[in-house]
């Protein structure tokens, strides 16, 4: 047991590393996630309109983006593109790993957050749409102002986890080389368990992934338990939405 405890809490070490885990590496990984999500929520928005367009040359480009992506591991995408597109962009972001980690990261994240979009698009009633052209909107304004709203507020949980999976998957952004400055949470803990041949820096750097993604799991339940629960609005009773939910069951004319 005491060796146990000395190769995994060995407490010398853990706040050996404790600061540069808080200061570095949290930092980086924070910002590989939250950009990666930007991005690659924009990406699959727009995979997830493609996806749903009754356009084939519109939506099976999007089929095959998604499929490829969604089944290649993530490691052999950031692989591929950071170190095959590192030679070709070398002249735009030198050695500086990062753009194309975050690149490589958005793409993956584009393919998982479009289904989740066209997923919760798609759950939608389509009277919702009918009542929205019966009271004169075009298609495009339908769907922007009434359709995908309410089905991305459908999928906040699934959009939260996603944002999980980006916060445990910058860590492999390690295999492409990071500068001691860039480095995140995983390379921190692991460069100072190589060097003194102790785990007790990756339990640590473990800890604060999970000072991260525990809360957010927490709010993940906290928001479908408000979706799920949260009062509905009768049809008697003045509501955001009302004038089409009545127009699309037919109890008002349009």
């Amino acid at each position: 047991m005491e060796q146990f405890f000395d190769t995994f809490l060995n407490w010398e070490y853990i706040w050996q590393v404790f600061p540069d885990l808080l200061k570095t590496g949290l930092l980086n990984t924070l910002v590989l996630a939250v950009t990666s999500a930007l991005i690659g929520t924009v990406l699959g928005m727009v995979l997830a309109v493609m996806g749903l367009s009754t356009k084939i040359w519109l939506r099976w480009p999007a089929r095959v983006y998604t499929d490829v992506f969604r089944g290649l591991p993530a490691i052999l995408t950031i692989l591929v593109i950071g170190q095959g597109l590192g030679v070709l962009a070398r002249n735009v972001v030198g050695t500086n790993p990062y753009p194309l980690g975050i690149l490589a990261l958005s793409l993956i994240a584009a393919a998982y957050i479009g289904e989740i979009f066209r997923s919760g698009i798609q759950s939608v009633d389509k009277g919702q749409l009918e009542a929205s052209r019966a009271l004169g909107m075009s298609y495009s304004t339908a769907m922007l102002l009434v359709i995908i709203p309410q089905g991305v507020r459908r999928v906040l949980p699934a959009l939260v986890n996603q944002f999980i999976a980006l916060i445990k998957d910058s860590s492999l952004v390690y295999f492409l080389g990071l500068l001691s400055e860039q480095r995140e949470l995983f390379r921190i803990g692991q460069d100072l368990a190589a060097n003194t041949g102790n785990l007790s820096p990756l339990v640590a750097a473990g800890f604060v992934y999970l000072v991260i993604t525990v809360p957010l799991t927490h709010l993940v339940n906290y928001i479908d338990k408000k979706l799920r629960t949260g009062r509905k609005v009768r049809a008697d009773e003045p509501g955001e939405g009302d004038e089409l939910d009545l127009v699309a069951s037919g109890k008002v004319s349009s």
